[in-house]
């Protein structure tokens, strides 16, 4: 609901401001408190269950499972419903690129090529240009049912969402005054003395891929070596000297591929290998693989064909030079049936690189698209240096701290991807947008644990298929969300 107001426009000052200004008059302020249970739909699990229909069928269940262990975890897998919900709500007009999928748990550490660690947001499964607001709504609420679940009172959280909007709007209009080369440069330099930052810093620079190495594969047996995929180099032979490692089985959740799927698999990375810069391709091409496997990851992802491919460094003979890639199936955003004219993007894979390049400060140097039996895929590392933060470990303190983090680096983003001047004009000055963002994340979280407990007592949870492996597999799948 709402018209969009054009945010790529070549407007001067004054009329991006303008422009900022008039979207108060579409939206208050003070509007965007309100969450008409009516304008939502009425049967929530209808929208999660559709958004099941090309997904692994037996692996449903698990996701279903991941979305029950608590209100939080029921949040991160139902964006279909608050896209929906968002939908049926009026909106300020302002686009920008949306993450899509903004919550506590998708800003995390990496390495960039330069081997530094930065934070950021990282995952883009839904990313689309839409009203910027749908982004901070859905971060703040996940603020709130972050700090319920960590037992955090009341006050704490609130205050943690307050912070998080008021730094949020505070930098838009820092963004808004910079010139445009020192805005795309932009860098957060103060990470490493918020807390919890350090302590997800030290953890991402512990988790090498040598670490996960040992965590994913095993030593090659003559069983596995007959099973498995027919080696080689992205382009050339391996030689002779190769790792003896492959994936570990752990279905349903890592499951080795036969020699036939993993070659599909290793057929797609010709045209993946295309949408990277000359100098990209070189490094990959250095790189032979090994093994494949079938990986079940995340919360909303779960049911979504993903595939991971060990890799090692030719130049090295003994599994020292590990590369762990990532073929991740990818869905139009769950926003792109609600916004006039959606992504734009025929490929889904080439949708999350653009809107993950447009917000991003650094990415993922091997990130680029391919196409497997008909599906678009987008490729990029697997938890290369990657850590998040750790809701067990949540305080008041570490809560604050973190919501510090979370306003600036989505202010950067929006700002990066949208115009500053026309979002800090419909900010201003005053708390007036972040009161009424706060209102909504509480109500939105009340929903949130409303919608929870139906798929709690729903036939969803009940799975049709009652293997052994796949009870096994339920039981322990709340310690592999990620």
């Amino acid at each position: 609901m709402g018209r969009m107001m054009p945010s790529r426009t070549p407007l001067r000052y004054p009329e991006r401001r303008a422009l900022g200004l008039r979207a108060r008059k579409q939206l208050p302020r003070s509007e965007q408190a309100r969450l008409v249970m009516a304008a939502c739909p009425q049967d929530p699990l209808a929208l999660l269950h559709a958004s099941m229909r090309d997904r692994v069928a037996h692996l449903i269940p698990v996701k279903y499972q991941r979305m029950a262990a608590s209100p939080f975890g029921f949040f991160r897998g139902a964006v279909p419903i608050m896209a929906a919900d968002l939908a049926g709500h009026p909106n300020s007009g302002i686009l920008t690129q949306l993450c899509g999928d903004a919550h506590v748990l998708n800003l995390g550490a990496f390495a960039a090529l330069d081997g530094r660690m930065v934070f950021d947001i990282n995952d883009f499964d839904e990313t689309i240009r839409g009203p910027f607001e749908y982004d901070v709504k859905r971060l703040a609420a996940s603020l709130i049912l972050a700090g319920r679940e960590a037992g955090i009172k009341r006050s704490s959280r609130h205050e943690a969402v307050l912070h998080f909007l008021r730094q949020y709007r505070t930098w838009m209009h820092h963004f808004a005054a910079m010139p445009v080369l020192e805005l795309a440069r932009y860098q957060i330099h103060r990470l490493a003395q918020m807390e919890p930052m350090p302590a997800i810093l030290a953890h991402a620079v512990r988790s090498t891929p040598q670490k996960i190495l040992k965590s994913l594969t095993e030593p090659e047996t003559a069983r596995s070596r007959s099973e498995g995929p027919q080696r080689g180099r992205l382009r050339q032979p391996a030689p002779a000297a190769i790792p003896s490692r492959v994936f570990r089985s752990d279905p349903p959740l890592l499951e080795r591929l036969n020699a036939r799927e993993a070659g599909a698999v290793l057929a797609a990375l010709g045209p993946y290998i295309r949408t990277l810069q000359p100098e990209r391709q070189h490094f990959l091409q250095q790189y032979g693989p090994q093994d494949v496997a079938f990986k079940v990851v995340g919360t909303g992802s779960v049911g979504l064909r993903d595939y991971v491919i060990y890799c090692e460094g030719l130049s090295r003979p003994h599994a020292t030079d590990p590369l762990f890639l990532q073929i991740k199936q990818e869905e139009a955003s769950a926003y792109d049936r609600y916004l006039p004219g959606g992504s734009g993007h025929r490929h889904q894979g080439h949708r999350v690189v653009d809107g993950q390049r447009a917000m991003q400060l650094i990415s993922d140097p091997f990130l680029g698209y391919t196409t497997l039996e008909g599906r678009d895929y987008l490729v990029r590392q697997l938890n290369d240096h990657k850590a998040a933060l750790d809701l067990a470990e949540l305080t008041p303190s570490s809560l604050l701290g973190y919501a510090d983090v979370c306003g600036e680096v989505l202010s950067r983003g929006h700002a990066r991807a949208g115009d500053p001047v026309a979002v800090a004009a419909y900010l201003g000055s005053s708390d007036r947008f972040d009161q009424a963002i706060l209102t909504f994340a509480q109500s939105y979280a009340n929903k949130t644990e409303r919608d929870w407990s139906l798929l709690k007592r729903s036939s969803l949870l009940r799975p049709s298929s009652g293997s052994g492996g796949m009870k096994k597999a339920l039981a322990r799948t709340q310690m592999r969300a990620r």
